[in-house]
């Protein structure tokens, strides 16, 4: 885990350096901004990497949207036999190249850079030892300097739960602290419960017993855990879950448009459909037309087609 912690010390350094040149020592709203820009653009660092296997998400959740007829043929045909229907949906999805975990694997990419921050951001105490204030490529006052860094106040390596003795060495309010940690908290879970809910509308419930119940976990079993674990978390973690959840919601907004569902891309069902309705079948079958219909009637005027309407004699 070291290599990840040195990563994301290199990455959080450089922003902050970057950010510095620009804002210099300024602590506007007691906050200290080359800091938590510094933690901002880490997270957009992050996202762009991970952007291409994003989408590489998407087109995997289109395939396994494609093959539900197929998945809940299988299921139909073996029921009650787990094993054998656990067989012929692995082999369905090895021959169309569909991967039913590919859906959570930009989550599970980006656990070891939380930890990492996670990690990084604990270590940033002032009770700290000398010797180990320079780990992971920092510097001495680098280190002082992001161990007192503040939003609106709030140390950023401080949490919820940080005891008073911690907070007096930083430097802060308890109350404030505890407010401004569990404001971003609520932001937190909502956001994320939101990311979840605006993948699901747009793709729909999945068929697969087993892909349901990963969309349940992420939709309500993700956000209820943050509930619980929040708490524990550095405020300076806490705006990174943030700030990537509200990024994910844009990339997905963009990545949903130009990869729509196939219920929603025209592949012309809606003109089978619509057809179905002027025939007046409710079950959506065409009807067949009689020609003696279309023939016309015994003393009706011809009709000029040029004109529309009646020849004149």
């Amino acid at each position: 885990m070291a290599v990840i912690y040195e990563a994301i010390s290199a990455i959080l350094l450089f922003w902050h350096a970057a950010w510095h040149r620009v804002v210099g020592d300024a602590n506007a709203l007691a906050t200290n901004w080359s800091w938590v820009l510094g933690i901002i653009f880490l997270v957009i660092t992050v996202r762009a990497i991970l952007f291409p296997i994003f989408v590489k998400q998407i087109k995997s959740q289109r395939a396994m949207q494609a093959l539900q007829p197929k998945v809940k043929a299988l299921q139909e045909k073996h029921k009650g036999d787990r094993e054998t229907l656990q067989q012929e949906l692995m082999k369905l999805y090895r021959e169309e190249k569909a991967n039913p975990l590919m859906g959570c694997l930009p989550m599970f990419l980006q656990v070891p850079v939380f930890l990492g921050l996670f990690h990084v951001l604990r270590h940033l105490r002032p009770t700290m030892p000398e010797h180990l204030r320079t780990l992971y490529g920092w510097t001495a006052g680098q280190f002082d300097s992001a161990s007192h860094a503040k939003l609106f106040g709030a140390p950023i390596a401080a949490s919820f739960r940080s005891s008073g003795h911690e907070l007096e060495l930083l430097g802060a309010s308890g109350t404030t602290v505890k407010v401004v940690a569990g404001i971003l908290i609520a932001v937190m879970i909502c956001t994320t419960f939101l990311t979840s809910r605006q993948m699901i509308l747009k793709t729909g419930w999945a068929e697969d017993p087993q892909q349901r119940m990963v969309q349940r976990l992420m939709l309500y079993g993700v956000p209820f855990s943050l509930l619980i674990s929040g708490y524990m978390f550095p405020i300076g973690v806490v705006i990174y879950w943030v700030m990537q959840n509200i990024i994910s919601l844009g990339q997905q907004m963009w990545v949903l448009r130009k990869y729509p569902p196939a219920t929603q891309s025209g592949t012309g069902a809606k003109p089978a459909a619509t057809a179905a309705a002027k025939s007046g079948d409710k079950n959506g079958a065409v009807k067949a037309v009689d020609p003696k219909a279309l023939a016309p009637k015994v003393g009706a005027k011809p009709v000029n087609p040029k004109k529309g309407g009646a020849a004149k004699r």
